[in-house]
């Protein structure tokens, strides 16, 4: 993506920017245990959960956990994605994601910085 020019997001590519931002500013949390503690604090933002996850029990206590504190929350098709884009993985000398594990749900307590990302994002949720 041009930083510089102007980008026509799609939503998967505006969560993987929202993500991206979100983990150089230390606000995310990957894995159901850090999950399921931001969720009950109410400091999560933003809940982005795999729809491939194998474990019904994990998808319904991160459903549940969004709704009852009113937290968006938005399905990504696959968890080897999602555990891409919070990074949970390593980088090859040209940039492509190697060794990439898997990852069912992350959280954003903090989205970093204002992006074009974010606002496509927000505009996405609001229609839901």
């Amino acid at each position: 993506l041009e930083e510089t020019g102007v980008v026509d997001f799609t939503l998967p590519t505006a969560i993987k920017k929202v993500l991206s931002k979100s983990l150089a500013n230390q606000g995310l949390c990957r894995g159901l245990r850090e999950c399921c503690k931001a969720l009950d604090r109410g400091e999560a933002h933003l809940c982005v959960l795999a729809q491939n996850c194998d474990n019904p029990q994990y998808v319904k206590l991160v459903e549940a956990l969004c709704q009852e504190h009113n937290i968006n929350l938005i399905k990504v098709p696959d968890n080897k994605d999602l555990g891409e884009w919070a990074g949970l993985c390593k980088l090859d000398k040209e940039g492509h994601a190697r060794k990439t594990v898997a990852c069912a749900c992350v959280v954003i307590r903090d989205y970093g910085e204002q992006s074009e990302a974010l606002n496509v994002l927000n505009e996405h949720l609001k229609g839901a």
